[in-house]
């Protein structure tokens, strides 16, 4: 049960924190914080949910990446 809260918080932290958390995946924060102390059972829905908002994520920090270095008119390490 400590690996999954210790795991969740973790995702929690990849959003920035219990704010950015909430409100990508429209929870109240203090739900969050009490999944994060063990005060309420993190159920398979809510780990299936974190997964898919962590995958939206990474697509849109990819697709920012992409839109950065096309815009870039030098190459990497160059100066």
């Amino acid at each position: 049960m400590q690996d999954r809260q210790d795991h969740f918080a973790y995702c929690v932290q990849l959003f920035g924190g219990t704010t950015a958390f909430a409100r990508r995946l429209r929870i109240d924060e203090r739900a969050i914080r009490r999944f994060i102390n063990g005060e309420r059972p993190i159920s398979d829905t809510l780990l299936q949910d974190t997964a898919k908002a962590l995958r939206d994520l990474a697509a849109d920090a990819n697709g920012a990446a992409g839109t950065i270095s096309d815009s870039l008119t030098t190459e990497p390490g160059e100066l």
